[in-house]
């Protein structure tokens, strides 16, 4: 896999922005939601999308920002807040988020990381297409509808059998593989 980091001097991160119910799949059965969210953001505050995968209850990106910025915080604020606004209420909300106006269904932090280098990166760029895998959700990366690895493999980054679980293969294929 080579991905590279041209044209990022605003700098590249890796974040996991996670639900606060866990065991929720909001974001899956959302997914056009979250979509419109993070393109409002993006239209008003540009970013790349270098990496991207949505789970049921988290997700994972790679962004790199424009040169000289490095507000991603503003960026997941906006798209948090506007998904959760298009979404129905119904999560249960703690009194401490009730009290300051919020919803419950993000959690308030989440993980950032900056992207060292272009070893760094493709890590976290593999680490961001095999977490379906991973996480049981499917045998093959390329099996996952929400993931940035289709576009990886449109341009030649992987092949669409990257990332597979063997062992899962061969049971669904009656042993052929």
């Amino acid at each position: 896999m080579r991905y590279r980091r041209a044209d990022i001097a605003g700098g590249t991160s890796f974040f996991t922005v996670n639900l606060a119910d866990r065991t929720s799949a909001l974001l899956v059965d959302h997914v056009a939601t979250l979509r419109a969210a993070v393109a409002h953001v993006e239209q008003r505050h540009p970013f790349r999308i270098d990496a991207w995968v949505v789970l049921p209850d988290h997700l994972h990106a790679v962004w790199s920002l424009p040169e000289g910025d490095r507000d991603f915080a503003v960026r997941w604020a906006l798209i948090k807040g506007n998904f959760s606004r298009a979404v129905a209420q119904g999560e249960c909300i703690s009194d401490s988020r009730r009290q300051k106006g919020e919803r419950g269904i993000w959690q308030r932090r989440y993980w950032e990381h900056l992207i060292r280098d272009e070893a760094d990166l493709e890590s976290h760029v593999s680490y961001i297409h095999i977490n379906p895998v991973k996480h049981g959700l499917v045998a093959r990366a390329a099996d996952w509808p929400w993931s940035s690895i289709h576009r990886a493999i449109r341009h030649g980054y992987v092949t669409s059998d990257w990332a597979c679980d063997p062992v899962a293969l061969r049971v669904e294929d009656g042993g052929d593989r």
